[in-house]
């Protein structure tokens, strides 16, 4: 059956099963692949089966559809190992996942108990092995837990940790077998377990292949956690405890160590490796290197879980400010309406065209300032990169020049124009481009005083060093320095009740996508020029069908 499997994006690790002869729809309201992506439209995208094959098609969605880098048009063929990408999120189109974890069997016999060799305490002694036992190889533990340290504070994702944990215990121990089993709930005492890493030398320690099924005794996973130690189990196949065991018997388990991951007092889970060859058996050594291996990755969880806690509580709180600050914007906009609403009705009753005049005036100007604030909030949370193409920059200026010109002349501002209309096509974002140089005229138009205020819009293309450079000078007052401090920070304005607080930062987040930066140069009463510089050299912008994570 045909899978599609989530690489990448809030849903990461999500498998799909797609049957047969429905069509199947992506989207944050679809019933048969519902994504819960902000970034991607309620109706997405639409796989088709036709004759054996699955062709998907765009709905019209907002940000596209992406096919192995490649915007899909009106329809194209799906073949096994096609990426998708939609928003933020990535899917993998094939017959099986990307990482498909063996099955897995809890021995259901309580009284099936392991032959206790050896035992380590698992304790913080265990996170550094300085004096390595007599006959150990020092150099290979300390190499060991080298890498082991690496990954501490390095790795946030859970399973990424804890594959490369495998990864190390695959590399250093010879293995036919192994898995790492994760409480459902660490801060609970119960016995319900997840097997989140299943290796096989059979698949050559990697994940991703078929493995045959791994039998895990309840008692050695208990036995472990209970006494936070790990325990050796030396010729399992002799021992006539495991004369009747299906979990060592029909799996020819010989020798195995399973030791706790567990730091502090808190037990996360269990790491288990086994052996199959005949006469071999694990050492004392080995069971106290992969006691440390438990140690230092309960530390590694333990991080990790920090990690996603203050990422949750900076978001909660980034949340609340940028509700709290839009709330305060929309209500300044209404109370303008309001007020305009009320002049246009005292017009009404007196049937005083003026009077209406003016206050239809009011409410139209709060209609703008939600348009803005609509456009602004729109490109500040887009999740994608700038759709570059060859682009007519004079053309755009002319239309920022066009769109403004009434604003300029109702204050009787001048709004001068020098660019040469026979530059070169360029590289650029055309919408991005035209949203972040509109802020600057508009923020220019505010900074000048009625009648002797100017803004010049410069533009010119200096091919030597490869970039379009973009200037907004005005003759206003200039900017404080306590406000050049906060000028890129979301919500601060300095317009008052006139103000968004988002223009600046759009312009800047539209520059950094281009991979160009923005220059402020700034005194009092000698007015501000803001430096746009855009490069034009392809390979160093952003590819047009990537997509990153919020701005």
């Amino acid at each position: 059956m045909l899978v599609l499997t989530v690489l990448q994006g809030p849903e990461k690790g999500r498998r799909f099963e797609l049957p047969a002869n429905e069509p199947q729809q992506i989207g944050r309201s679809s019933e048969a692949l519902p994504l819960n992506d902000q970034t991607i439209s309620r109706r997405h995208a639409e796989l088709t089966p036709d004759e054996g094959s699955w062709i998907i098609r765009d709905l019209h969605s907002s940000n596209g559809t992406y096919v192995n880098g490649t915007l899909v048009g009106s329809k194209v063929i799906l073949h096994p190992g096609d990426q998708i990408r939609t928003g933020t999120t990535l899917l993998l189109f094939g017959d099986e996942p990307q990482r498909k974890a063996a099955p897995v069997r809890l021995a259901g016999r309580d009284e099936i108990d392991i032959s206790v060799e050896h035992t380590v305490e698992s304790n913080d002694d265990s996170m550094v092995m300085s004096v390595p036992s007599p006959g150990s190889d020092a150099e290979f533990q300390l190499k060991v837990i080298y890498e082991l340290t690496s990954l501490i504070g390095t790795v946030s994702d859970r399973q990424e940790l804890l594959d490369k944990v495998m990864d190390i215990v695959f590399n250093y121990f010879d293995a036919d077998r192994g898995f790492i089993l994760l409480r459902t709930n660490p801060d609970k005492t119960d016995e319900n377990y997840d097997p989140v890493v299943i290796r096989t030398k059979a698949a050559g320690g990697k994940p991703g292949e078929e493995a045959k099924p791994i039998a895990i005794s309840k008692t050695i996973v208990r036995y472990v956690i209970q006494k936070k130690v790990g325990v050796l189990s030396a010729n399992a196949m002799n021992d006539q405890r495991f004369a009747t065991g299906d979990s060592v018997q029909s799996y020819g388990i010989r020798s195995a160590m399973c030791v706790p991951i567990k730091f502090k007092d808190k037990i996360y889970g269990v790491i288990q490796v086994d052996s199959m060859i005949k006469n071999y058996t694990y050492t004392e050594d080995q069971l106290a290197l992969l006691t440390t291996i438990g140690v230092h990755t309960g530390l590694a969880l333990a991080n990790a879980r920090l990690y996603e806690a203050r990422v949750k509580a900076e978001r909660l709180a980034a949340v609340g400010q940028t509700v709290a600050s839009l709330s305060h914007s929309i209500k300044n906009i209404l109370q303008g309406m309001r007020g305009g609403a009320e002049v246009v009705e005292l017009g009404m009753r007196k049937n005083n065209i003026t009077v209406l005049k003016n206050g239809w005036d009011i409410v139209a100007r709060n209609q703008q300032r939600i348009y803005e604030l609509a456009m602004n909030m729109l490109a500040f949370s887009k999740q994608r990169k700038p759709e570059i193409v060859m682009t007519n920059l004079p053309q755009i200026l002319t239309e920022i020049i066009a769109l403004m010109q009434q604003s300029y002349d109702s204050k009787q501002v001048a709004l001068i124009s020098d660019f040469d209309n026979d530059m070169p096509p360029v590289p650029l974002d055309p919408g991005g481009v035209h949203q972040a140089v509109l802020n600057l005229v508009n923020n220019g138009l505010d900074a000048c005083e009625p009648e002797s205020g100017v803004v010049t819009l410069k533009a010119e293309y200096i091919p030597d060093k490869e970039v379009v450079l973009i200037q907004v000078r005005d003759n206003g007052i200039g900017i404080p320095p306590e406000t050049q401090k906060r000028l890129f920070q979301p919500f601060h304005s300095t317009k008052g009740l006139r103000g968004t607080g988002l223009g600046l930062v759009v312009t800047k987040k539209v520059v950094e996508e281009h991979g160009g930066k923005i220059q402020i140069d700034t005194a009092d009463d000698k007015g501000t020029t803001f430096r746009i510089i855009l490069p034009t050299n392809t390979e160093q912008q952003p590819h047009s069908a990537d997509t990153q994570g919020p701005y």
